[in-house]
This record gives C-alpha cells, structure tokens and sequence, in this order.
C-alpha cells in the first residue's frame, strides 16, 4: 500500500498504483539476463493464459512482448469493490536485440503466470588480424 492517499467522498485514491496501473512498463516486470549460449527474459504475468500474451520479433529486431488482461468487472451489482490495484488492460514491452541473437530460434514458455523467452546466441567470432608489411627503408 502508497503511503500517499487521497480521499474522495468515501473511496481512497492512491496516485502510485494509478500510475503504475496506466503505465504499461511498470505493470509488466521483466527480467532480462545473459548466458554464455542464450538470451533469457522473465515476465511476471499472473493471471493470465498464454492465449492472452503474444511474443514477437520485428524485422528491427525487437523483441515484444504484449497482451491484455481482462478489466474487473466494477459494475458487477452483487459485490462492493472496495480496492482495485492489480493492473488491468493492455500492456506491452520491447526490447532491441544484439545482434548475436538468433531472432528465428525464439522459445517461448508460460508457467505459474511466468512468461519465459528464450532466444539462443550465435558465437561471436573474432575477426582476424592481419599483419600489414611495412614499406619503406
């Protein structure tokens, strides 16, 4: 819970998880780490089915990762909702790739409302040096 409130007639309006329920960054974290043969991304999307979230990698590229989630029903006549934080409606994040990364091997799995994307690297190979004879006395 924000230590910042406002109060509005009877309901409480917390500005923190306003932002963060707009913003489509904030509400989809994600991880992205490095190994030695792959490139690896974690989102954490609880609640949702992988039929809800679309991965893809544009010609540029990047790697984007979007979806939606259903909003709650707040019209629904026999609850009270008293708090709605947890994020709802469309969310997409981006990523520009390296270009060791082998962006027609991307994997996707979803478990436990984790997103998990894999995307395997190519070897770097170092150029070679060539040896530049000096002319001249």
């Amino acid at each position: 819970m924000s230590l910042i409130h406002q109060f509005l007639g009877d309901e409480t309006f917390d500005p923190l998880l306003s932002m963060i329920n707009k913003c489509p960054i904030l509400s989809t974290p994600t991880d992205w780490k490095e190994t030695k043969d792959a490139h690896v991304f974690i989102s954490d999307l609880p609640g949702l089915k992988k039929e809800e979230v679309k991965v893809e990698v544009d010609e540029g590229r990047v790697l984007q990762i979007s979806g939606e989630r259903n909003n709650v029903d707040v019209e629904d006549k026999n609850n009270k909702w008293h708090r709605i934080e947890r994020f709802h409606g469309k969310f997409q994040r981006r990523f520009r790739l390296p270009l060791n990364a082998k962006v027609d091997q991307v994997k996707a799995i979803m478990e436990n409302g984790v997103l998990l994307v894999t995307i395997p690297k190519d070897e770097v190979k170092k150029p070679d040096t060539k040896v530049i004879q000096i002319e001249g006395n």
